[in-house]
């Protein structure tokens, strides 16, 4: 088991937009898709800023495959309330940039947006969620709409959802099983930073050569320990920010109580501070 691997993220950056790595992000997309997918083109976009602080606290790229599609890859470290519209705002946004003015409908490209998060996103047991779009009948469910002979001539697909966006969204930090899938192997890279020798996933056994920090150049390697470690202090702000929040709305409560006339052993059983503690309050 290799642990002395580059992070995913910062490897999006740096590493993986170099066309002798493609074979790593063809692997993980394919893996994902469960498509043959290969890479024509990185796009000029405001998803693919190189400068860490472009983008403070993710990493992400627009990239074009050989069937046309365009994917939005991003990874997203900390919580953000509002990530799933920055998703469709994402999407909706780079569809708009990718069809010129006065062209036809039919030119709009097939997108899938891409979600790597190290947070709790939403409530579910899953730790992999796909979304599409899908027409049902309001009087038969069972009923989907399907495109037109003619249409899937035109577009690729077969029902109506298929021409609309698709969304992944990896919740990496809840994978604590063993790795049984491809994916799940991709999934286990994603969290710990490590590849089991054993892993046989498309693209893992190139990315444990191709991704290691000490075949990094020097300045490169710098680069990624400062990342590394500005990452560690982020973290760091952002929980010491949510104990201290946490603390100040304990103490907050227990005045509320005691203003209350609640007994003091009753505070310090419902907030955890001790009787010292209420009594300064």
């Amino acid at each position: 088991m290799n642990d002395n691997l580059i992070r995913f993220d910062w490897a999006m950056k740096r590493l993986l937009r170099d066309k002798s790595n493609y074979v790593v992000l063809e692997g993980f997309l394919s893996t994902l898709l469960e498509d043959d997918l290969h890479i024509c083109r990185f796009l000029e976009s405001e998803s693919n800023q190189q400068d860490a602080d472009d983008k403070f606290n993710r990493a992400d790229m627009l990239v074009e495959d050989s069937k046309g599609r365009l994917l939005i890859i991003e990874v997203q470290n900390n919580r953000e309330l509002d990530y799933f519209h920055r998703m469709l705002y994402g999407v909706s946004k780079t569809i708009s940039e990718y069809i010129n003015l006065g062209d036809d409908y039919e030119k709009v490209r097939k997108f899938y947006s891409i979600n790597i998060v190290y947070f709790d996103l939403g409530q579910g047991k899953d730790y992999v969620y796909h979304g599409k779009t899908i027409f049902r009948g309001l009087h038969n469910p069972d009923d989907v709409l399907q495109l037109s002979v003619r249409q899937r001539e035109l577009f690729v697909g077969k029902d109506a959802g298929d021409i609309f966006p698709e969304y992944y969204v990896l919740r990496v930090n809840d994978f604590d099983t063993v790795a049984k899938t491809p994916l799940d192997e991709w999934i286990q890279f994603l969290k710990t930073g490590r590849i089991e020798e054993d892993a046989t996933a498309k693209g893992l056994p190139e990315a444990r050569e191709k991704l290691r920090v000490d075949c990094l150049p020097p300045a490169d390697r710098q680069a990624y320990k400062r990342d590394m470690e500005a990452l560690r202090y982020q973290r760091s702000v952002i929980k010491t920010g949510w104990y201290e929040g946490r603390a100040e709305g304990i103490l907050e409560t227990a005045r509320n109580l005691k203003t209350l006339g609640m007994d003091t052993t009753l505070i310090a059983q419902a907030t955890g501070l001790s009787a010292d503690e209420i009594a300064a309050l």
